[in-house]
This record gives C-alpha cells, structure tokens and sequence, in this order.
C-alpha cells in the first residue's frame, strides 16, 4: 500500500525535509540552510545526500516531492527561476532528484503544493472549486478548479499576489502596479503601520514589529490598529472579488501568519465580499482558514508525488 513519501519544502531561507504519511510528518531530515549554499548545485548535493539518508531508513517510501519558490515547470519537471533565490534558472530538478533518489519527482510551485495540501486533506476536502492564500511576506496562492490543480501554459497561473488592486498603485517586482502582495504583507502592513500611528499622531508601541503585535493592540482595543486590519480586509477582498468572478470557487482558504489575526481579518473581509458580490453568489461562497499551517507545503508536495504514481 503506497502511504510514505518524502516531501521537499524549499523556503527563502531553509529547505525542509521529511517522511510524510497523509498529514502525519513521519520523520524529518535535518533542514538546510540555503543561504549557506553559495550554487544551485551545492543545495542539490545537501538535498540528495538527506534523500540517500531517508530512504535507507524508510525503503517502502515510493515517491519524492518538492515545492519551490518561484516559476516551476511541472510538466517539464523544470525549474525557470525562484523567488529571492539567485542561480535557479533552467534547473532540470526532476531529473536530478530522480537520479540522486532513485524514485519517481514531482515538482511544484511551493504555493500550489500549500493548495493541494488544503484541498486534499485540509480545509478544502471535498470541493472541486477553491482558492487557497498564504499571507506572509507575500501573498501565495493555488487554484483548485473542476478538482484539477491550475498550472496555465507556462505554470503561472494562480500568482495572485500579482493582481492588481489599483492600476496606479505601487510598481512591483514585474514593473506591475498595484499588486496586492505589495499592500498586505507582513513588512508592508507593518509599514504602514508607521504611518498610521505617525499621522495620528499617536505613539507607536515599542515592541510594534510584527503583525503579532498590530493584532495584540488591535484586540486591546487601539483604534489605529483595528483600523489596519479593516483597511487590510478591504484591499484582500478587492482581490478576492475579482477571482470570485474569474475563477467562482466554491471557498477562498486564507492561511500563513496574517491569517493569525483571525476574525481581525475574516470579520471584515466577509463584509467587504458581501457588499460587493452577488447575494446568490455570496451564500454559497465560504471563507475558511487554512488547516494544516506551515506543515502545508511538504505535505502537499509529498502527496502530489503520491498522486502522480501510475496506478498499481
């Protein structure tokens, strides 16, 4: 019975690594830190000997996944270029990790194996139309539609931390304006927190520092935090009506560290959609928090690779 793959989590900073059994983390391999690698090739050798260590320990495993940050090539098994990660362009990791594991790879944008994770065993079960968000220092996001896993033609589909809130906002990474991930991130919310509490001529806490501590002064009742929440709602939700009408999935699953906040961010974020979609459309539609946390992306990634095995 195949149960045990291995999922590969790459991040900006530290690659993680571990058995996986549905969403039980069986056992995990010392993580690396990336930027300790000074290539692309000396990640892959720490990557390949952790694999050779994990598969002496568990030999039934059948299948490796991995989730990176950036513009993957599914199909191809290709990576085009990561995310904050210099020297990744045209990497062939499928077949390298093939080759270094022994078992059949699967690769994906790190983002969507977080979708795959929430729609397959998380919050999503059962559904066949979804939208899952992580909030973080971006925003990532996959797009579950009539329960196929969306790529588009050259694996970009579902950035929607791309779309575009004000067409004469903010120029982002890509020359884009007005980018959503560009106005609710963590350093971008903290940002303009600073402003806020600066312009109200208030005094800005001395441990304000991270969305933790916005979300703490926001429940101690300090207006100009509360205020950054309902602001923050507001932008997510005009990003989230626009793939209403796009995509019209049957949930939006929001999860990474501003999810944290809670109804901080839900309570106001169901109103925003409420005013502004369709009332039919709208008592159907669910807004969910995400389940399985930062465990997501190697789950999703170590049962994507289960998925993709040919059927016995």
């Amino acid at each position: 019975m195949r149960e045990l793959s291995i999922g590969v989590d790459m991040g900006g900073t530290t690659l993680k690594i571990a058995v996986v059994r549905g969403i039980e983390i069986v056992r995990r391999a010392e993580p690396v830190n990336t930027r300790e690698c000074s290539t692309s090739q000396e990640l892959i050798n720490c990557l390949a000997e952790r694999l050779r260590i994990l598969r002496e320990l568990y030999p039934e495993v059948c299948a490796v996944g991995m989730g990176l940050p950036g513009f993957v090539d599914h199909a191809r098994g290709m990576v085009d270029s990561l995310t904050n990660v210099p020297g990744w362009y045209d990497v062939p990791i499928r077949k390298i990790l093939e080759e270094a594991s022994g078992l059949p790879t699967s690769v994906e944008n790190d983002a969507n194996c977080m979708a795959y994770a929430e729609w397959k065993l998380g919050a999503a079960q059962g559904m066949n139309d979804v939208v899952c968000l992580t909030l973080g220092t971006g925003v990532g996001a996959g797009v579950v539609s009539n329960g196929q896993l969306l790529r588009g033609s050259m694996g970009a589909a579902g950035e929607i931390g791309q779309v575009s809130i004000d067409y004469r906002g903010r120029i982002g990474h890509y020359g884009n304006r007005g980018a959503v991930e560009d106005y609710i991130g963590n350093n971008e919310l903290m940002r303009e927190a600073k402003v806020l509490y600066a312009a109200s001529r208030g005094k800005v806490p001395m441990e304000m520092e991270t969305p933790i501590h916005l979300e703490s002064a926001a429940k101690a009742g300090c207006p100009v935090a509360q205020a950054l929440w309902d602001d923050a709602a507001r932008k997510l939700a005009a990003c989230l009506l626009n793939c209403h009408y796009i995509l019209n999935p049957q949930a939006f699953v929001i999860g990474g560290g501003i999810s944290k906040a809670g109804e901080l961010l839900f309570s106001p974020l169901r109103r925003y959609l409420q005013a502004q979609i369709y009332p039919v459309h709208f008592a159907k539609l669910q807004i969910l928090l995400a389940q399985l946390g930062s465990e997501a992306g190697i789950i999703g990634a170590a049962r994507l690779a289960l998925d993709e095995l040919p059927q016995e």
